[in-house]
């Protein structure tokens, strides 16, 4: 009981940050009456809240009046975070198009030919969540990589959310996209680290932004990992993002031509906020951009889990392309830190995939190679 109780507090806590006052209620009512802590919160896309029968005051009296059945009302401590790390500052930027709060993780030990990877998180987290849940910072250690973490303020979307769906947001020049395109090119050029070598990444929201940079600003970005997300122009406002989140959006997708970064696309088809069928549309958008190519088909299981890869290949016989589904997997960043919000433990490991993928059979010739080869849709 005392478990439970503490638990249920803690997410109430987490509810009350964000004014979901109904949300803390349901949690807390429900626990004293019996019920369960959810095993997840609210979907990380634009929750509703329902109104509750009881007051949160009422269910406070209830709260107070059970104290002695667990010693504190305050939740358990959480595992220290590397936001104490003395490697990962927080930081501002300020550019022509606006101000963006990120924070940055510089390994001890760098690369020689040193990497940036830009880490776009889902809706309702923070760099700190972020990096907690999916344990990138322990690969930038390995790899002696660079990751920066831009944070979307409440301010710019109630929700936490890239404006992946806004037009204002969708091309090259304006808005989030050329703030984070600017992010990437100030850090990069202080560390030294040469344009193929820049990446970005994220989840959800911000694998939908991560493929508003891949189209948007391929000179900048090489390679991009798209976890959960939408592909580019699936929306043009919110409406039209529910649509396309739940998989109904495909009518009014515009088709991909031009430049594009690599892509490595990963999705669960247990996914019940956004439809795997998106990550599908952004494959295919992919291949039809390449005249002559091939697709390597294999099924793996990986930590009890059946995951089918289809590995796109160039006419240099390189990967332009890789799309991961894993079977049973939901709307959560893939082996990820169970600390984190929308981390699921069970792999494969999404962010190892995703480093892999950005560093496998690099060198500078073979990606002006590939980068060429992407041309117009027939």
């Amino acid at each position: 009981m005392t478990f439970r109780i503490l638990d249920a507090v803690a997410d109430a806590m987490a509810h009350l940050k964000t004014s979901d006052v109904a949300g803390a209620t349901s949690t807390l009512r429900d626990t004293l009456m019996g019920g369960g802590v959810p095993a997840q919160r609210a979907t990380i896309g634009y929750p509703f809240n329902a109104p509750m029968a009881r007051r949160l005051a009422d269910v406070l009296k209830v709260l107070k009046a059970r104290r002695g059945e667990f010693p504190s009302l305050m939740p358990r401590p959480t595992p220290k975070s590397r936001a104490d790390d003395p490697h990962f500052t927080s930081r501002t930027l300020n550019s022509a198009w606006g101000t963006m709060n990120y924070k940055l993780y510089v390994p001890e030990h760098r690369a020689r030919e040193p990497a940036l990877v830009l880490m776009l998180h889902g809706c309702t987290q923070d760099p700190d969540d972020f990096a907690r849940g999916t344990r990138m910072n322990r690969l930038a250690d390995e790899f002696g990589l660079i990751v920066a973490y831009p944070h979307q303020p409440r301010s710019a979307n109630a929700q936490g959310c890239w404006n992946w769906f806004d037009r204002r947001h969708q091309s090259a020049g304006s808005g989030e996209p050329a703030m984070l395109a600017a992010l990437a090119q100030t850090v990069s050029v202080e560390f030294g680290i040469a344009p193929e070598r820049v990446f970005a990444a994220g989840l959800s929201a911000g694998a939908a932004m991560a493929d508003v940079l891949a189209e948007a600003y391929p000179e900048v970005f090489s390679r991009v990992g798209l976890h959960s997300g939408m592909p580019h122009l699936a929306a043009h406002d919110v409406m039209s993002a529910f649509a396309a989140m739940k998989g109904g959006g495909k009518a009014g997708r515009r088709g991909a031509a031009g430049r594009a970064s690599r892509k490595i696309i990963i999705h669960g088809t247990a996914d019940s906020t956004v439809h795997p069928s998106n990550s599908d549309e952004i494959f295919e958008r992919m291949r039809a951009r390449v005249g002559a190519s091939s697709i390597i088909l294999t099924n793996d299981k990986t930590a009890g889990r059946k995951v089918t890869r289809q590995v796109l290949i160039g006419p240099m016989g390189e990967a332009l392309a890789e799309h991961l589904l894993i079977e049973g997997g939901g709307h959560a960043w893939s082996g990820g830190d169970g600390g984190g919000s929308y981390a699921d433990p069970v792999g494969p490991d999404a962010s190892r995939e995703i480093v892999e993928f950005f560093l496998r059979d690099f060198d500078t010739r073979s990606q002006e190679r590939s980068t060429e080869a992407i041309g117009s849709s027939p």
